[in-house]
């Protein structure tokens, strides 16, 4: 149970990829094992990788991490405003999990007002549950041209009346810059709001950087926090941007994954990555996909017919039919499930104007689009073995035909998916098939690799190691005593 006052601080970043989202989890780790009710928040994010939630809607990728790391179920509140990216200037908006518009980034700049109110309700409602909230930041307050009707960094700390710590990334060089120069160019209400900053991804020994750290002190007066060195684990943690996939070789059996333009929920690909005799290989746009790849892993799409045109245009779909004809097994996702199909309809214009295009022609479905988003957490048995998987499922459209006859899981209740007859191309809507333990060692059994991990259970190692990584390294006392009940009112 929260206590009457529940206290809060929010982790903002000098810039964009200084990793937030991590640092978040692990301070919310951090103070779940000192005994604190946490709850992680964060108002406004923008991802494709979505979660869904206990209460039946979605949130990033990030938040639904921070909820485990917190030890409770991800909620909508979590994660208000979500922007899922259809084009390079347009987003579906998320409000509490649903649905609320597309929008050019011009109209949603002109929306962002009417979203505050949401995002408070949100906030104040998860500090009704919790000791402390752990709010994230989105990109940097730096970017003063996004200040007007700001509700992702300093916009919202105004309105919850929140103090904030800034996080640089060393990494990248130029931290103090980074950090001393985002307080000069903020308007001074909004400097005055940050108390404390840390320095993260510091590579080899910290001890030389004492006197960058005192210098930061110096000119901006800010308590210091520390400077976390680099946390080898972090490619264990599910990512969030899509710029942090990466391949990872080193195993005899290779998964081949086209990247995308518009890829979209690609956490599927975590617990095969962390697989030792897995190696997965994400294909850049203008690469051929490899002839010697045990699986083709098409992902899901935020706009399927988009990245259908994309990966013909890589001449992907030449590739893949050789992988075929090689014997090699196909796998498709959600959108990749799609277009997998002989045929995608969208008459309503969904992801674009109202058209028609075949697909890929390796299963014979056909997919409709309608304005109906599925959003469930889901149940299933995989129908070879009789494996248990739990995942989620996160679409538009139908997809019927003859091949949905060798439907390959039972998913709360009803036949799943579709496959060839030899059973070597299959396709489903279920995200998250991987993460178990028993489904993905009986796979990976027919690819030739044997499963060497327990994904869920390693995480959570991952994530207590996180938490130590910051008690180690971040005044998590001086933290907590920054913290501070907000000011504003439900």
């Amino acid at each position: 149970m929260a206590q009457t006052k529940p206290r809060a601080i929010m982790i903002q970043g000098a810039g964009s990829n200084v990793g937030k989202s991590m640092v978040v989890a692990g301070i919310t780790r951090a103070l779940v094992n000192r005994g604190l009710t946490v709850r992680p928040f964060k108002p406004q994010n923008m991802s494709n990788n979505a979660a869904v939630t206990i209460d039946g809607g979605e949130i990033g990728r990030a938040q639904a991490l921070q909820a485990l790391a917190a030890k409770v179920p991800a909620h909508t509140d979590m994660n208000p405003i979500l922007l899922k990216p259809e084009t390079d200037t347009g987003a579906q908006v998320i409000v509490q999990g649903k649905r609320y518009a597309t929008l050019r980034a011009r109209d949603y700049a002109k929306a962002k007002p009417d979203l505050l109110k949401p995002a408070l309700e949100s906030f104040h409602r998860l500090c009704d549950q919790a000791d402390v909230i752990v709010i994230e930041g989105a990109g940097s307050p730096a970017e003063v041209n996004l200040r007007k009707g700001d509700i992702a960094n300093m916009g919202f700390a105004e309105a919850a009346g929140v103090p904030v710590v800034l996080l640089g990334d060393i990494d990248r060089g130029g931290v103090i810059a980074q950090l001393v120069g985002t307080q000069v160019i903020l308007p001074e209400a909004d400097a005055d709001r940050i108390k404390a900053f840390a320095v993260n991804k510091f590579r080899g020994d910290v001890s030389l950087f004492a006197e960058g750290e005192q210098a930061i002190v110096d000119q901006t007066g800010w308590t210091n926090l520390g400077t976390l060195p680099w946390f080898a684990d972090a490619w264990r943690l599910p990512a969030e941007d899509v710029m942090d996939i990466a391949s990872k070789k080193g195993g005899k059996v290779k998964i081949a994954v086209p990247r995308l333009n518009r890829i979209a929920n690609f956490d599927d690909l975590d617990p095969l990555s962390a697989e030792p005799d897995v190696s997965v290989e994400i294909i850049e746009a203008g690469r051929p996909l490899p002839g010697d790849a045990d699986l083709v892993l098409i992902p899901g799409s935020k706009s399927t017919i988009a990245d259908l045109a994309h990966f013909r245009a890589q001449g992907w779909d030449i590739d893949l039919k050789a992988h075929v004809r090689r014997g090699g097994r196909v796998l498709g996702i959600c959108g990749g499930y799609q277009m997998l199909g002989s045929e995608i309809a969208d008459p309503d214009g969904i992801e674009g104007a109202p058209c028609t295009v075949a697909g890929l022609g390796l299963l014979d479905v056909q997919t409709v689009m309608e304005p109906h988003k599925r959003l469930a957490l889901s149940n299933a048995t995989y129908r070879a073995t009789g494996d248990a998987v739990t995942g989620y499922e996160i679409h538009l459209g139908v997809t019927q035909g003859a091949d949905c006859a060798n439907a390959w899981l039972d998913l709360d209740g009803r036949a799943e998916g579709a496959a060839t007859a030899d059973g070597l191309i299959k396709g489903c809507y279920m995200h998250g098939l991987f993460s178990a333990d028993s489904f993905r060692a009986s796979y990976l059994a027919d690819l030739g690799a044997a499963t060497q991990i327990t994904y869920d259970a390693d995480l959570e190692q991952v994530l207590d190691a996180l938490a130590q990584h910051i008690e180690d390294h971040m005044d998590v006392d001086a933290l907590l005593g920054i913290a501070a009940t907000p000011t504003a009112k439900a």
